[in-house]
């Protein structure tokens, strides 16, 4: 069974960083696309950053770009998300997911919460 699990987040004060882990499970994670997202209250799910399978290609979303940095570690079957210069609105609970053939997976999230 596929299983995701986000850790790392937590309260930071603007401008700081935080450094979020997803451990995978239960598929072929040297194989697969993984990405973060993120959901603010009131807000629709914002994709934030995917990573190809090797790990050569990221995307992030535009509010992000230049800040945040996406990277895996296939041996480990971990993606991480390292986020620098943390402003408030960053504030959110954020999801690691893999689209597969049939389905979209999701972790059950870890809140980030950027306050002075």
């Amino acid at each position: 069974q596929v299983q995701l699990v986000e850790s790392g987040g937590g309260l930071v004060q603007p401008g700081g960083s935080l450094r979020l882990s997803c451990a995978a499970s239960g598929f072929t994670f040297r194989s697969s696309t993984m990405r973060w997202y993120r959901q603010a209250p009131g807000k629709e799910r914002e994709l934030v950053a995917d990573i190809n399978s090797a790990g050569g290609v990221k995307r992030y979303g535009g509010s992000v770009k230049g800040r945040f940095t996406i990277t895996r570690d296939n041996a480990k079957n971990t993606v991480y998300l390292q986020m620098n210069s943390l402003k408030p609105e960053d504030t959110a609970v954020y999801y690691c997911n893999v689209p597969l053939g049939y389905y979209d997976y999701w972790g059950q999230g870890t809140q980030v919460t950027v306050s002075s």
